[in-house]
């Protein structure tokens, strides 16, 4: 069962797209869902997320359709699931992090990323050990200077902070392996965007390789790194990486910071967003504001709107009589520089190539040099 709160001064199509996009995580975890509830509040109850009487709804809701899961959209703290989980006995309480943390666990493949993983859903653990009452202290320390000890939830949390200083000691022995990106003979492009939009399916387009793609978000965790030829004389490393979605958890982006980084030491980033996705302007501002926090906000880029093949050749209209679709033609309107490609089809593939090749001549020393270099040569008796 599906649930969210949506808060009055949200974007009520916003909301929708964004319970939407949780239905869509839930069938990648492999949960079916069976239903939805949602409640309009000017703030969620701290207590319960839901109000009294839409908890007692919901309940109902569970019992009928025999849900055994809550999936909130909207994130819970340690007293809320607590609550909800004694209001739901039996039914198992999660939220969309929990959500992204469950799909990230099971499509890990390598030992950073399982890391990573785990690291975020320690950390996570962390904050949702609730404190219900007042904690009973253990008094301890040398004879004389006894301090007021710790507390039963201390005492639990200590086993879950050891394990989160291990795994960061052992990231930062991941990381600290030796960087050969300064000694590489190829600029380095680093596909990004929002999750499922096609990257994968682009990146074995460009390389011929067969990365993995699966039509579900977050098919891809593990970053890839392929050698593109872009023209005959031009070749580039070019990487794929994990997917950006809406309110991703803060300690997934962090944990996952080292896997990111690759897009900050990039020469060149493209930018994939899903053409045919109504609000792909929406996605857009997720991309750029992700970029930004890790620290990739000024590399040059280039915006990639894929999927054109599947946007219709005409404006569609809603049965209210308004457009509900962005067809090719306004997209290229609003971004000009943005290209379409269609990473099934081939189609503009061509075009993106090029764009590439002018944008990387203008800001990557790799290509500068080299032609300066065989420049001298040709002029040499």
């Amino acid at each position: 069962m599906l649930a969210e709160v949506v808060l009055t001064r949200d974007d009520p199509a916003e909301a929708a797209d964004s319970l939407e996009e949780l239905r869509r995580l839930a069938d990648t975890a492999g949960i079916e869902v069976v239903g939805q509830l949602t409640q309009s509040r000017l703030r969620p109850d701290g207590g319960l997320m839901f109000g009294k009487g839409k908890v007692e709804d919901l309940a109902a809701l569970v019992q009928e359709t025999r849900a055994d899961t809550v999936i909130f959209d909207n994130p819970l703290n340690a007293i809320q699931a607590f609550n909800l989980g004694k209001k739901l006995p039996g039914i198992r309480i999660l939220d969309r992090t929990e959500i992204i943390l469950l799909i990230f666990s099971r499509r890990a493949r390598s030992a950073e990323a399982q890391l990573q993983v785990e690291l975020a859903r320690q950390e996570f653990l962390l904050q949702r050990i609730p404190v219900l009452q007042e904690q009973q202290r253990f008094g301890g320390g040398t004879t004389g200077l006894r301090g007021p000890g710790e507390s039963r939830l201390q005492l639990r949390n200590r086993p879950i902070r050891k394990r989160i200083q291990d795994l960061k000691a052992r990231l930062r022995k991941l990381e600290s392996r030796p960087d050969n990106s300064e000694k590489r003979r190829w600029p380095l492009v680093s596909l990004v965007g929002y999750t499922n939009a096609g990257k994968s399916t682009l990146l074995n387009l460009l390389t011929r390789s067969e990365a993995y793609v699966d039509d579900r978000l977050f098919a891809t965790l593990d970053t890839k790194t392929r050698l593109a030829r872009l023209s005959p004389s031009k070749q580039v490393l070019l990487t794929d990486t994990v997917g950006f979605i809406r309110n991703l958890p803060h300690d997934l982006v962090a944990s996952f910071r080292s896997t990111l980084s690759v897009a900050a030491r990039a020469d060149l980033l493209l930018i994939v967003v899903d053409a045919a996705y109504p609000r792909v302007t929406d996605h857009l501002e997720v991309c750029f504001k992700t970029l930004k926090e890790i620290g990739a906000g000024d590399v040059p880029r280039l915006l990639v709107l894929n999927k054109c093949d599947t946007l219709p050749k005409t404006e569609p209209v809603d049965a209210a009589g308004g457009p509900h679709t962005l067809n090719l033609a306004h997209l290229t309107e609003r971004y000009p520089q943005a290209i379409p490609v269609s990473a099934k089809t081939g189609f503009g593939i061509d075009l993106l190539k090029l764009a590439m090749i002018g944008e990387l001549e203008k800001c990557c020393t790799l290509w500068q040099l080299p032609s300066a270099t065989s420049a001298t040569s040709r002029r040499a008796p």
